[in-house]
């Protein structure tokens, strides 16, 4: 008997009663592996041609959650990259791909708003991002097979788009449940103090740094703590937030903890 395959209401690839689609599902988890292999390295290039040769192969064996995945993935590498055309085409695939395979209320498709939602934000289109934000929010908030990790970074990042918006109230309390999910994630200081210093920013936005000096600062002091945790991995995603992190300590004159966050992540990148 033929194997038979298909895809579950939760957007979930396994066998199904009756189908036999004679689909070839790409190797999801080892793909991102790969990804973060060479993310570890900065070798942005290598991570694109790992997900392009994966996505033709998932385009090969008619894998359309595999295609989705892997879309989903690029709009973020895009982002990365500065490149807004490739962004908007993988997000727009990305879009296409959902409707075809009738994934609107999944996490699958949670996921890959929050991707899109992220990219729109930093090529500075906050309203399209609320919309994909609050597209995301509403699936993953009903779903009990929504991590605490993939919360707390939807609120993390909606905080931000909520704040460039003048949203600030809004923005605060996306940022209190952001605290609160990494709370419940190991090694989940390291977004707490990427949260730490959004807020820090929001206030002064709001309030002017005179006013809000000394909750700023405080902030700041409660991240560069965050970052110390002997709870977090020195690993490649480690590097990564303290290459994010180290401009807003620079901004505000934490110039000693800037320097220590660029040594630590030059030296794992080296490393690896």
């Amino acid at each position: 008997m033929p194997a038979e395959h298909g895809y579950g209401e939760d957007g979930e690839y396994r066998s199904l009663p009756g189908m036999d689609s004679g689909i070839r599902p790409v190797p999801q988890q080892r793909i991102m592996e790969k990804v973060d292999e060479c993310m570890g390295r900065l070798d942005y290039a290598g991570a694109e041609r790992v997900l392009l040769y994966w996505l033709a192969e998932a385009r090969a064996g008619g894998d359309l959650r595999g295609q989705l995945m892997i879309r989903s993935e690029l709009v973020g590498h895009y982002r990365k990259t500065g490149e807004r055309e490739k962004a908007r085409e993988s997000a727009d695939d990305a879009l296409a791909l959902i409707r075809a395979l009738g994934f609107e209320g999944t996490l699958s498709a949670a996921a890959a708003y929050v991707n899109m939602a992220t990219a729109d934000h930093s090529f500075g289109l906050y309203e399209e991002a609320y919309r994909l934000f609050a597209d995301a929010r509403a699936i993953m908030e009903r779903s009990p097979g929504a991590s605490p990790e993939l919360l707390g970074g939807l609120y993390n990042n909606m905080g931000l788009t909520c704040a460039a918006l003048g949203r600030y109230d809004e923005a605060f309390r996306l940022y209190d449940l952001a605290m609160e999910r990494m709370e419940e994630v190991p090694g989940g200081a390291a977004e707490q103090a990427v949260t730490c210093l959004n807020r820090a920013d929001a206030l002064a936005a709001r309030d002017g740094m005179e006013a809000a000096e000394a909750a700023v600062f405080a902030l700041l002091d409660q991240a560069e703590a965050l970052l110390d945790s002997p709870s977090l991995s020195r690993n490649g995603y480690y590097a990564y937030v303290c290459g994010r992190c180290a401009p807003v300590f620079d901004h505000y004159g934490y110039f000693a903890a800037a320097r220590t966050l660029r040594e630590r992540a030059e030296a794992i990148y080296e490393g690896s």
